[in-house]
């Protein structure tokens, strides 16, 4: 008869944190803001921009810090390409709004305040679940979104090299 295997249940021997460990700056991380909404333009032109913050010590990006106005119309672009040109499920955007576009209404539609911070905290939440998926920050136009000024909607899409 054979003896009955126990499970090894003795502690891995691990290193003892000091100061810098415990205070230090965490091994990788990727943090992105979507803050300070301006409504500018006026009668049909009018539209709310936001400001995207990110810092990161990956070393995907080339920059660590960087911060560019976005529009809700540029956050379609960057959930069009990605469905169109990466294997990754992209999370929905927070809705159109469509309602609030109607002529004759009592309130701002879609410049009202309550709804431009509840858009506001629907697009951080869109992008920090893009930008945090592997797939994704390989993705040229993730980059130029978060990175560059400008978006250059007749780039080639494809991988980074880093």
């Amino acid at each position: 008869m054979s003896e009955p295997t126990v499970a090894d249940t003795r502690r891995l021997h691990s290193k003892p944190q000091d100061l810098t460990d415990a205070y230090g700056p965490p091994s990788n991380f990727l943090e992105i803001d979507v803050y300070d909404p301006q409504t500018v333009g006026v009668g049909r032109t009018r539209y709310t921009t936001y400001e995207v913050r990110m810092r990161t010590n990956l070393p995907i990006f080339k920059l660590k810090d960087s911060c560019v106005r976005r529009r809700y119309s540029d956050f379609e672009w960057l959930k069009n390409e990605l469905e169109r040109d990466s294997k990754i499920v992209v999370p929905p955007l927070p809705g159109k709004a469509l309602k609030r576009l109607l002529p004759f209404r009592g309130d701002e539609g879609i410049f009202e305040e309550s709804f431009i911070e509840e858009r506001r905290v629907g697009l951080e939440q869109f992008i920090n679940r893009i930008a945090g998926h592997p797939l994704a920050q390989n993705e040229r136009c993730l980059h130029m979104f978060l990175q560059e000024e400008g978006i250059d909607r007749n780039y080639i899409p494809g991988k980074v090299r880093h």
